[in-house]
């Protein structure tokens, strides 16, 4: 059984809010003949809670047979320099042999750039132990901090970042890209597109029924949106939205539930009570990703909203929610000028432009008057597609077949 390393800063256990991707195609590699150890920060970015002990620099724990190795990281808030701290400490202490030097020795190892400096730890340790490097793309980074405002192009930092990017291309045996279409943008840095591998987020279908679509719509009729409450969800044009309806619909008949945290959390709940719909809304902490399941199937349709970005978006998305939302076998309202869209493909709801409250708002009513059989066949596409795309058994195999052809 081969073993690889898995570098990702923000890794989650089964029992932490948020995307667990790696947990859960570390659960299925031994199908495929590999095992993996999962080497994250001790700090859970979605809540900022602190695993370890202060006398603990690291600790080794187990789930569901995927051992995770947790480094101590430093405590910080919002996205300044106690976010950078904790990168440059997990990224600087995974490096040092007494934080890995009783794990199984890897035939691989992978590096995943939530952040770009975890991946260079990744590329650092691979050529240590002389085995392949793969560098997991899950931002484009400086792109995506560029587009966002956050970094000028011509920055120092961003021609930094820039090197570093095109030199972890560079050392990689291969190079896994969550984006449909992030191959273009890599192309265009003179990388050779065989080097390339398309894995996008994915869902475990095991922990969703297979009938969970619903029969009709319930009174009243519940729209979930569960996730992060940052910049980048746009989460105020669904507070908006529900304004616009409040209007159009008799009384309490349509109830919006927002699950999750994060920076915003707070302004949004007061805009809704400046707007007077928060008795419309209820404003509900993060749950743990093995609940899920269950919370999902209290809604009758979802909402996922995104900045209107098209330099952002135009290598594609792939969030993890929205393929739970898709598995859940619910409708889904997506405003999002992405290149790919998976609800518009899989034909599992209403596609919509961002930054748009009216256009969201005559969503929320076209769904919420749709006659039971198409709302039936909406519910049911999603979870149809998500089984034959983005099962986390499809993406282990496709992951293992990547790995194998490193080593040859």
């Amino acid at each position: 059984m081969k073993h690889v390393w898995m570098l990702n800063h923000y890794a989650l256990e089964p029992c932490s809010p948020g995307g667990t991707r790696h947990f859960h195609l570390a659960e299925r590699l031994p199908d495929y003949g590999w095992t993996a150890t999962i080497i994250a920060a001790s700090v859970v970015f979605t809540n900022g809670r602190q695993r370890l002990n202060s006398n603990e620099k690291r600790r080794i724990e187990e789930y569901r047979g995927v051992p995770f190795v947790w480094i101590h990281t430093p405590k910080y808030k919002g996205n300044g320099s106690g976010r950078m701290a904790n990168m440059l400490v997990y990224s600087l202490r995974s490096l040092l042999p007494r934080f890995t030097r009783d794990l199984k020795k890897p035939d691989l190892i992978i590096g995943s750039s939530v952040h770009p400096f975890a991946a260079l730890s990744g590329a650092l340790l691979a050529k240590r132990h002389r085995v392949p490097f793969i560098f997991e793309v899950r931002d484009l980074w400086p792109l995506t901090l560029i587009s966002m405002g956050r970094l000028k192009k011509k920055s120092i930092m961003a021609r930094i970042l820039g090197r570093l990017e095109l030199w972890l291309y560079q050392q990689a045996s291969n190079i896994v890209v969550l984006l449909p279409r992030a191959v273009e943008y890599i192309q265009s840095l003179g990388i050779s597109m065989q080097k390339v591998t398309w894995i996008p987020n994915g869902v475990d279908l095991s922990l969703f029924s297979n009938n969970c679509a619903s029969e009709k719509k319930r009174n009243p009729f519940v729209l979930m949106y569960f996730g992060s409450h940052g910049e980048a969800n746009c989460l105020d044009v669904i507070i908006r939205a529900m304004n616009r309806i409040s209007n159009k619909v008799p009384k309490g008949s349509v109830k919006l539930r927002m699950i999750g945290d994060g920076p915003l959390k707070p302004e949004l709940i007061r805009l809704s009570k400046r707007l007077k719909i928060y008795s419309e809304i209820s404003f509900e902490s993060s749950v743990p990703k093995s609940e899920i399941p269950a919370l999902a199937s209290q809604a009758d349709a979802f909402v996922l909203t995104v900045l209107d970005q098209p330099q952002l978006y135009q290598y594609g998305i792939s969030m993890n929610k929205l393929f739970d939302y898709l598995a859940a076998g619910r409708p889904v309202l997506m405003a999002s000028n992405a290149i790919n869209n998976p609800v518009q493909e899989a034909g599992a709801g209403l596609v919509l432009p961002p930054n748009d409250p009216d256009a969201l708002a005559d969503a929320i009513l076209k769904v919420y008057r749709t006659p039971d059989r198409e709302y039936r066949r909406m519910s049911q596409a999603g979870r149809l597609y998500v089984e034959k795309h983005h099962g986390f058994d499809l993406l282990a195999k496709k992951l293992a077949v990547t790995m194998n052809r490193c080593l040859l």
